[in-house]
């Protein structure tokens, strides 16, 4: 039953993988699993669900052998305002129409699936399937006004699009498979380690303004004849393949007192050769570093207070981290600059400028004596938004600004031994504003918010 069960989950997760968008703590979830995101992440140290291995591998001997099905449904609000320029496109800018845009598809059904075995009462194995990050955007109104042939005959125009290209956004899904072996070394001490196979999908829309802006361009530039780059823009979606490692420990310090601390490396994806011209190092694109450490306090045989903390190195990745400010190398950017590296899928082309993210993460679970066999718990989640303001105009592709994520959950357990898990959150609404780096006459305005209700069953 169990492996009929996981096929058929896993089936659904890669269907909905097409669609889904991420974007909390940077384009990480703010947890997962419905327990953990219905204590804003935290819990790690006591661990409950099989799908916990994906916080720590190391829960997969602390928890009872089960299986978990979970699905979310997602929504994110995301726009961005342009000020009215006072340059218009004149004189080498490229100036935004003034407005406020917002980004359609604003619901994406996220699922899970769990299944976790004992050999031993001290060795476990756990297969976690299931989504981490990703981001999306899809504008389908605004214009840009700017010179599109640069000095060539063309006059300045206003054309349709963000960046004059059309409908304009990106579509980044990531899902993870992990394999985790965990055991306990000793009464008190849990390890785990898991093998983490990762699959991408991006897309992007909408940005062949930055076309003379390639490294492709450019080397066609020297050689007298200009190339059109192929691989910047609107060439459906690519997908890429990676591996990397996580590792975890849980120590019980006591009956009341429990530490965790767990890290997944860099993992190592596929370029994405479709968009080889759009992202830094021809396409790269892995998936950053995590690290994360906790502490969890029972209280009271019916209260659980839990904290912890979870450290994203976004700056580790070029395409993720090389600010917008890069562009002033590349040589037709018209800065002085004479590196064609600096260009766009060149090893220091620009990305979105963001910066790691540490995120506090606060949860509490209360099992009250007069609700006969249901939970209650709840969380609180900050994590300093990634983006800075003088990066804000390309981030109207990924807005991922919002920094508060305020949650709340509870289990029932069911007669027959089955358990139903629930979590929502909301993340209000987050501004950063920054002057566009193309026209320093225009400011440039990004807004999140966002919301999430996620099920479970357990059996």
């Amino acid at each position: 039953m169990k492996t009929t069960f996981i096929r058929s989950a896993s089936a659904l997760l890669l269907i909905a993988a097409a669609q889904q968008g991420w974007a909390t703590n940077g384009y990480f979830t703010h947890g997962v699993g419905t327990n953990s995101k219905a204590m804003a992440g935290a819990g790690d140290a006591m661990p409950e669900m099989a799908i916990d291995v994906a916080n720590n591998p190391a829960s997969g001997i602390l928890v009872e052998p089960s299986v978990d099905l979970g699905i979310a449904v997602f929504s994110p609000r995301r726009s961005y305002s342009a000020s009215q320029s006072q340059l218009n496109g004149n004189f080498g800018a490229f100036s935004l129409d003034a407005g406020t845009i917002d980004s359609d598809s604003e619901y994406f059904p996220i699922p899970y699936v769990a299944s976790n075995w004992h050999f031993s009462e001290t060795v476990a194995f756990t297969l976690a399937f299931y989504g981490r990050g990703g981001m999306n955007t899809d504008f389908r109104s605004g214009s840009a006004t700017f010179d599109p042939d640069g000095p060539g005959p063309a006059p300045i125009m206003s054309l349709p699009g963000v960046f004059g290209g059309g409908t304009t956004g990106v579509n980044l899904n990531q899902a993870f498979l992990e394999l985790t072996f965990s055991a306990k070394l000793t009464d008190n001490l849990a390890v785990g380690i898991a093998p983490v196979i990762a699959y991408q999908m991006f897309e992007a829309e909408g940005v062949m303004a930055f076309s003379p802006y390639t490294k492709t361009y450019v080397q066609g530039f020297f050689n007298g004849a200009p190339v059109m780059p192929e691989n910047l823009t609107n060439n459906g979606t690519d997908n890429s393949l990676g591996f990397g490692l996580k590792a975890g420990l849980i120590w019980n310090v006591s009956d009341r007192l429990a530490l965790q601390a767990a890290y997944q490396t860099e993992t190592d994806m596929d370029e994405f050769d479709d968009y080889s011209d759009l992202f830094a190092e021809a396409g790269g694109f892995d998936i950053p570093a995590t690290a994360r450490i906790g502490a969890s306090f029972q209280t009271t045989p019916n209260l659980s207070l839990h904290v912890d903390v979870e450290r994203t190195y976004y700056s580790k990745v070029a395409s993720v981290a090389n600010p917008l400010s890069n562009i002033a190398g590349c040589p037709t950017a018209g800065q002085g600059g004479m590196n064609p590296d600096a260009c766009l899928g060149g090893s220091e082309g620009f990305g979105f400028g963001w910066d790691d993210v540490t995120v506090y993460q606060f949860g509490m679970k209360w099992t009250p004596d007069s609700l006969d066999g249901i939970t209650l718990r709840a969380g609180f989640n900050y994590g300093e938004q990634p983006i800075s303001g003088e990066n804000a105009v390309i981030n109207i592709l990924a807005p991922a600004v919002v920094e508060q994520h305020f949650t709340v959950g509870a289990d029932f357990d069911l007669s027959n031994g089955h358990r139903i898990s629930t979590a929502f959150m909301y993340a209000p609404e987050k501004e950063v504003t920054g002057t566009n780096f193309f026209d320093p006459t225009q400011e440039i305005t990004l807004r999140m918010d966002q919301w999430e209700f996620e099920f479970a069953y357990t059996f």
